[in-house]
């Protein structure tokens, strides 16, 4: 139809190819960004006004065939056409139905390279809000988990391998650690995202007399762009976002592999909630950690995104390529997959069930207090080398009677070392074990409740700072 003809076939004499058409079409992805590219048309045909390039009524009548389009496309009565290849030429061209061929002028002293560069920006700073705050809530649930357990110990790994006991607020604490980060990052590229590339046109600038800082200003941009080739040919603000959506996934997905192991009847630690589990189509018995699961295998497409983004950048000579049209699908399935897996995290952990005597017993378990009695040699003058091996051969004497250290007759103990006194037994049951760690940072009941109210001061008045 006329309506579709391509807005940049002047110099065409043959049409697209249909499979050609539909090869570079993109509005299927794109379209994502309507709103976006919406409001940075608005700021452009203000702009253009401004400056006297439109006239204040050519100007006045774009802007509201705009927001007219906007309210449109909110309400889901937007045709979109996959004749127009992408989100920008659907616009443009809906534009001029509703308002004759003054909606053509709209696209004066910009090219789409900047336009799509503008709304990609646009796009990606409410992307990264959107995320912190799902982090937040995360973290928050966390932290009223931790709190909530404040006096569950369990055992502490090292190569899956019983270590040493802590507090299970401890472990948790470890995550909201990981995911605090997390946010910080996301929140720190607010900066380098919100630079306007806007009126970079394709690569050159525009001979127009523009003001870049005015469109920067009502777009909410902090800076603008100060080389037009930059501007457009750079997408190391969707690799951040990607690498930080992946460190992200990361995390979610070593919280997913515990609780998935937790949950098994062999470890029996906690319970997790029917309303984030399935069941089995055959065993009835079965209850099946699927969001976990899910969550640890959608960690490799979130990882993949970013690899393809990085293999798509780096041969491409500058200033804008056809590739960079790739960008977007990775990056949308990558934000929304990590946007659900925390809202669904943030949810699930509130209902898991705990089963403390379990983690007790198992962080009794396997000589968790071999290190305690290493220190305490080591605190009556012993070199901890040789702590550590006198240490080492009473366990070895207990594995072969199959008793715990704690209750190895001292006689026993001081047969090997003379050193060893009654009160050994004060610095081997599990609670002493945990409470010895009060260096700062440590498993002691007062430092995890030390790290509880940093945690709460940072939800409260210093997130992501």
């Amino acid at each position: 139809m006329e309506q579709d003809k391509r807005m940049w076939g002047g110099r065409f004499e043959e049409t697209t190819d249909e499979a050609v058409a539909a090869f570079t079409a993109s509005v299927d992805v794109d379209q994502a960004l309507a709103l976006v590219d919406i409001q940075g048309s608005i700021a452009h045909a203000k702009m253009l006004g401004a400056q006297k390039i439109l006239t204040a009524e050519e100007a006045r009548r774009i802007v509201e065939g705009l927001e007219a389009l906007a309210v449109d496309i909110q309400e889901g009565r937007f045709e979109w056409r996959t004749a127009l290849e992408d989100v920008h030429m659907n616009i443009e061209q809906a534009l001029t139905d509703r308002i004759g061929a003054l909606g053509g002028k709209l696209h004066t002293a910009r090219s789409r390279n900047d336009q799509v560069a503008t709304a990609l920006r646009l796009w990606l700073g409410q992307a990264v809000r959107s995320t912190v705050s799902a982090l937040k809530d995360l973290c928050a649930a966390l932290v009223d988990a931790a709190e909530s357990h404040l006096d569950v110990v369990m055992p502490g790994y090292t190569h899956l391998q019983v270590a040493q006991p802590v507090l299970l607020a401890h472990h948790l604490l470890a995550y909201y650690e990981m995911l605090r980060r997390d946010a910080r990052r996301f929140s720190g590229s607010l900066e380098r995202i919100s630079v306007s590339p806007l009126g970079a046109g394709a690569l050159a600038g525009t001979s127009f007399p523009i003001d870049r800082h005015q469109t920067a200003s009502m777009l909410g941009f902090a800076d603008v762009a100060r080389n037009s080739i930059d501007a457009v040919a750079s997408r190391d603000h969707v690799l951040e976002h990607l690498s930080y959506c992946a460190i992200t996934m990361v995390h979610l997905s070593r919280l997913s592999e515990e609780l998935i192991l937790w949950s098994s009847q062999e470890f029996g630690f906690v319970t997790l909630p029917d309303s984030h589990t399935t069941g089995s189509s055959i065993m009835p018995q079965k209850k099946n950690p699927d969001v976990c699961e899910l969550v640890r295998g959608k960690t490799g497409s979130v990882c993949g995104h970013l690899m393809a983004q990085l293999m798509m950048m780096k041969g491409l000579p500058l200033a804008y390529n056809r590739d960079m049209q790739e960008d977007k699908a990775g990056l949308f399935a990558a934000h929304q997959t990590l946007l659900r897996s925390l809202r669904l995290y943030a949810t699930m952990l509130p209902k898991v069930q705990i089963h403390a005597h379990r983690m007790r017993e198992a962080a009794g378990r396997a000589y968790s207090n071999a290190t305690d009695l290493a220190d305490y040699l080591a605190r009556k003058g012993m070199p901890f080398r040789e702590a550590h091996e006198v240490t080492g051969k009473l366990v070895a004497l207990c594995l072969k009677e199959g008793v715990p250290l704690e209750s190895l007759p001292i006689t026993r103990m001081k047969a090997l070392c003379p050193t060893i006194g009654a009160d050994v037994y004060d610095h081997l049951a599990v609670d002493k074990v945990v409470d010895a760690r009060q260096s700062f940072g440590g498993t002691a009941r007062s430092q995890v409740a030390l790290q509880i109210r940093h945690a709460c001061a940072d939800l409260k008045d210093r997130w992501c700072r």
